[in-house]
């Protein structure tokens, strides 16, 4: 299965055109930047202001949660006082449960988001084999809740995604596929059939999860899939990393989520999804679009033949096998932890200052490292490389003119499987193509920051990477930051807490961004735990499968505890909340008490002085 036109060259998927309003998703259009207000949908007033807000800060389409009959219906009001101030950005109600709220909401809105897992279904995690026969006439049930919304969105024009959350697969799609992104794909293609045999054609897809590689595998699949049911199934897609969480950890998940996928051509329109206020969303999501124009232009550059087969499996994550080498004093490849390396440079600047850094210290100085730099497109150099007795820690050299990403991709496919690969964030031509007239660099550190994420995070995704250098970023203690950051949101080495945090929508039942604060304060010191801090319970469980444990908002002021995706304390007040979490954690041997050793926060305030 094929899910982009070339993993070697940038062009971006051909889709048909689904019109949301005014704006068109997909097409010759460009990729759309989505976010979502966060007040209670009942509050008309603040609900117009932010959503006037993020019109103005560039937001093209704005979603709003709808989760009653009596919100759906408010939509009516909010959409007509946006009107009357003369903003025509469009709205999405933002469904799940309720079919009841959806059939209202279409009444108003541009365009309605369903969840297949939990538009005709309610979770229960039981645990049943479903026969074929019994099967079929699930689908028949659902076909019977859905086709009415179909229906009425065909009749009224408006636009609808379907989109599947890793978080929240219905038990019969966990069942017989699993909680895996095969299980995602098929939840959205069930209903998209059902679309489709009542003519309706103006929706897209999306595939979210707070693990990159889930989301990326998952998205993958479901292009590939497309793409084998005929050309008439080019709907467009949209991209997003669910429950990223704040600050630069969250900005880091989602580019390595968003970027990736944009560079091999997939995405229509994209949501940033941080625990933050929504305004912060548009800046990171204008960035990322902005640096595919980048990777538009390199496509003009010399590229490699596009029939070149990968070095990994697009839709399942395993890391490339290498042996195992020793580069100053660290064991690199094979089994062994991905590395950190820095210029010579820069490891002077920090090396007064090691026994502050901890876990976040540099572990290879490069120039110490005999690292073998290659075209990846010259073959008699490859080929004295791969004749080699001994592993070699291999690199791209940086005057090569192709995109960070295709290069690794092209070296791994080429390298013998031997030889770990060193990463980078970018390359000298990289630099030269953002300098402008006066020789100054027309990028921020946010750009910056994106870009590493992009391009280290979605190779380390695919497998690929032995050891990482940021070198776009000239600050010393930046440049470790994001390094280490980038391999914990990737998943490649956990060294701090883990946190899945939601974004805020109107179903929050408490204040995430002050209660994500506060957790953070009382456990930011337990390396390898993870924490997921969720709203309500729509995503909840799900996604926090692969957490240890969960704070979940279950009703206005209390909250329910869980371990794994399992509910074990419930209704405890939002004051005591937190400390019981730390109770619950005691009680699963994964406390420690915080000690005067160098911890998270105490390393990243060194490397940042």
């Amino acid at each position: 299965m094929n899910y982009c036109e070339s993993p070697y060259q940038y062009r971006r998927r051909v889709t048909r055109e689904v019109m949301v309003g005014g704006v068109g998703i997909g097409g010759a259009n460009p990729i759309r930047v989505q976010s979502m207000i966060t007040c209670d949908t009942m509050d008309t007033a603040a609900s117009i202001a932010q959503t006037m807000e993020l019109a103005e800060a560039g937001c093209e389409i704005v979603r709003i949660t709808a989760p009653t009959v009596k919100d759906a219906a408010n939509l009516e009001q909010i959409v007509r006082g946006l009107r009357e101030r003369g903003c025509e950005v469009p709205i999405v109600a933002d469904i799940h449960f309720k079919p009841e709220a959806a059939m209202e909401a279409a009444k108003w809105v541009e365009k309605v988001r369903i969840n297949p897992g939990n538009y005709a279904d309610s979770k229960k995690f039981k645990i049943l084999e479903y026969t074929d026969e019994q099967y079929a006439a699930e689908l028949e049930r659902i076909r019977e809740r859905f086709s009415p919304l179909v229906r009425l969105c065909r009749e009224l024009g408006r636009a609808m995604r379907i989109g599947t959350n890793h978080g929240s697969l219905s038990d019969r799609i966990m069942n017989r596929y699993g909680d895996t992104p095969l299980g995602m794909v098929e939840s959205a293609l069930e209903f998209a059939r059902i679309a489709r045999d009542l003519d309706y054609h103006a929706f897209v897809f999306s595939m979210k999860s707070s693990n990159p590689k889930v989301m990326i595998n998952a998205y993958r699949l479901l292009v590939a899939r497309l793409r084998e049911e005929g050309q008439d199934w080019n709907y467009p897609i949209h991209l997003g990393v669910t429950e990223a969480g704040e600050g630069e950890d969250a900005r880091i998940k989602s580019a390595i989520g968003i970027g990736s996928l944009l560079q091999d051509g997939i995405g229509d329109t994209i949501r940033v999804s941080l625990t933050e206020d929504s305004i912060h969303e548009i800046p990171v999501a204008r960035s990322l679009v902005a640096m595919i124009a980048t990777t538009d232009l390199s496509s003009k550059l010399q590229a490699p033949s596009s029939k070149m087969e990968l070095s990994f499996d697009p839709f399942s994550y395993s890391k490339r096998p290498t042996e195992t080498i020793e580069r100053d004093g660290f064991r690199v490849g094979g089994e062994e932890l991905i590395r950190v390396v820095v210029r010579r440079e820069n490891f002077d600047k920090v090396a007064h200052k090691l026994d502050r850094l901890g876990d976040y210290r540099p572990e290879i100085v490069y120039e110490n490292a005999h690292v073998q730099e290659v075209d990846p497109r010259d073959e008699d150099a490859l080929a004295a490389i791969n004749e080699r007795a001994e592993a070699q820690l291999v690199t791209v050299r940086d005057d090569v003119d192709l995109p960070v990403v295709v290069a690794f991709r092209l070296l791994a496919s080429k390298l013998a499987p031997r030889h770990p690969i060193l990463l980078k964030d970018e390359f000298a031509n990289d630099e030269a193509r953002m300098t402008n007239d006066e020789g100054n660099l027309n990028r921020s550190f946010l750009d910056m920051l994106l870009m590493a994420a992009t391009n280290i995070g979605s190779l380390l995704c695919d497998g690929i990477g032995d050891a990482v250098l940021v070198q776009g970023e000239e600050a010393p203690g930046q440049a470790l930051r994001l390094s280490y950051n980038i391999l914990q949101a990737a998943g490649s080495r956990i060294f701090k807490t883990d946190y899945v945090a939601c974004p805020s929508c109107g179903r929050t039942l408490f204040n995430l961004q002050t209660t994500t604060a506060r957790i953070k304060e009382k456990t930011s010191h337990l390396k390898g735990v993870k924490i997921a801090i969720m709203g309500c319970i729509v995503n909840g469980p799900g996604e926090m499968a692969d957490a240890d444990f969960g704070y979940v908002g279950g009703a206005p002021g209390k909250v329910n505890l869980y371990v794994g995706k399992t509910a074990v304390k419930f209704n405890i007040p939002e004051a005591e909340a937190v400390e019981r979490l730390q109770d619950l954690i005691r009680e699963h041997g994964k406390w420690v008490e915080p000690v005067a050793a160098v911890n998270a926060d105490d390393a990243m305030a060194a490397v940042s002085e």
